[in-house]
């Protein structure tokens, strides 16, 4: 069996796994031969004839790109008008802000740079602030990849050279040198090309089933790490829904309400398309509950819903929709939040050639989750209402993450083993939707490709930085209006 042969039979089995209500008989597939580990891990190996590890160094502005500031206000149709300076504000508070929020301007540049062809469940929008732990449905903590809005099938370059650029810009804004950034970067992708071979021998349910778990983390952390690990942990077991109740409520005439930030948090009496918002969240549910089994839709249907309100959240998300429903139990002390998210294309669906079959890019989100997380909220759906395709997941579930602050250079060296935990999971999310063997004969075992990818991190943080200024300069001319600076929370 050829290389090529190799690969095609490699991405028809991703393809069928990611395409919904592919109706292709599965025998002939069951029956086959399977190409053995060794085989796939020289298959892997041979693509470097193809792509050298050493040209994922390069990054160089594209003659033809696009004005970053054009890339963003053509996302911004759709969105919600009054909300937009609140995003470019958000995006305004530092380069590490904006990396965070352009994940369309990134996908572009990544379109012009090599790749081997070998495909995973890209996430598109990967970048050390996008992982932390959370309960697993066994109610262990984990740590994982934790936002998937932009999930598609891609190349696994695009996800870690993304990672590792924004170690090396979130270095920066804590005020690191350009050593130290290009130290971080390289850190993220040799943990995953270590982690990605140690995947290529294990099993397939083995990868399946495993999990980052909270010894496993403590286990990979420095004594000073471990320390501050264990409090951002013990601060997620604090953060389950009663938590979120007493934090995100107040009483009123009895019943629990959402405290209002106007604009952030906003009790809206109707939907941006006139639907009067208690007739779209009646349909919004209904849609939802067809897309959940039929033991957590019985689960469900014990609660009653008690409020909701719209809610900015993240960076890039901002202006699109975003509900919380607040869901009441046993009498007064079993409280459930749901978070339901607008779903759009996929940044990356421009750039790649695999055309997805689903109706709802909310489907495309739980489906890619599933694939590429394996311990996801036991409540994930999706559905649509009004005209939006959304997903819905638990708001606060026992989740924590790791928060960055300026010219804090003290944190440097925990940040950097912070970026080996993020090339981690992004390596067994890798592995649960793409070929890991295949992936990990590429990357090999020396450092060729971590120095690499370390070089196009700093080039593409100056790009970063060049980026900013330009949003900064369009705000100074007046092209952009900006919220003032107490709605950037």
């Amino acid at each position: 069996m050829n290389i090529a042969s190799l690969q095609a039979n490699a991405d028809r089995t991703f393809d069928t796994l990611m395409r919904a209500g592919d109706e292709t008989p599965l025998i002939s597939s069951f029956a086959a031969r399977r190409p053995t580990v060794e085989e796939r891990l020289s298959t892997g190996k041979a693509l470097r004839a193809k792509i050298s590890r050493g040209a994922h160094a390069r990054y160089e502005r594209h003659r033809d790109r696009l004005d970053p500031v054009e890339i963003l206000e053509r996302q911004n149709k759709g969105r919600v008008e009054k909300l937009v300076p609140v995003r470019y504000a958000r995006m305004l508070a530092s380069p590490f802000a904006f990396l965070r929020g352009s994940a369309a301007v990134m996908a572009a540049d990544l379109s012009h740079t090599p790749v081997t062809g070998l495909a995973v469940g890209a996430c598109g929008d990967m970048h050390v602030s996008n992982f932390g732990v959370f309960a697993s449905a066994e109610r262990n903590l984990i740590f994982a990849i934790n936002d998937f809005d932009e999930i598609h099938p891609g190349p696994w370059e695009w996800d870690l050279k993304r990672l590792a650029a924004s170690a090396a810009v979130a270095i920066r804004f804590q005020g690191g040198d350009k050593e130290a950034s290009e130290s971080a970067a390289r850190e993220t992708v040799r943990s995953y090309r270590k982690r990605m071979r140690r995947y290529a021998e294990m099993g397939y349910l083995e990868v399946w089933y495993d999990r980052i778990d909270e010894r496993a983390v403590l286990d990979a952390l420095s004594p000073k790490a471990r320390r501050n690990a264990e409090r951002i942990m013990d601060k997620a077991r604090s953060k389950g829904n009663l938590g979120v109740l007493e934090k995100l409520t107040e009483q009123v005439d009895g019943e629990h309400r959402i405290i209002e930030d106007i604009p952030l948090i906003v009790r809206e009496t109707h939907t941006d398309h006139g639907m009067p918002a208690e007739v779209a969240l009646d349909r919004m549910l209904h849609s939802y509950l067809a897309s959940l089994t039929v033991d957590r839709r019985r689960l469900l249907a014990r609660y009653r819903i008690v409020d909701s309100v719209r809610k900015v959240v993240g960076v890039g998300s901002v202006g699109t929709g975003c509900w919380v429903v607040l869901l009441q139990g046993v009498d007064g002390d079993d409280p459930l939040f749901l978070q339901v998210k607008q779903a759009q294309e996929s940044v990356l669906a421009p750039y790649v050639d695999y055309k997805l079959t689903f109706d709802n890019q909310g489907e495309r989100v739980v489906v890619g989750q599933r694939l590429t997380q394996g311990s996801p909220d036991i409540f994930l759906g999706w559905g649509e209402a009004d005209n939006v395709q959304f997903y819905v997941r638990q708001l606060a579930d026992m989740k924590g993450s790791v928060r960055f602050s300026e010219r804090d250079d003290q944190g440097l060296e925990d940040f950097e083993e912070y970026c080996g935990l993020c090339g981690w999971a992004l390596a067994l999310a890798h592995a649960k939707s793409g070929d890991p063997a295949m992936i990990a004969g590429y990357c090999g075992n020396s450092d060729a490709l971590d120095e690499a990818i370390g070089k196009f991190a700093l080039a593409y943080a100056r790009q970063t930085e060049h980026d900013h200024d330009v949003l900064t300069k369009a705000r100074r001319t007046g092209r952009i209006k900006v919220a003032s600076e107490q709605l950037v929370k």
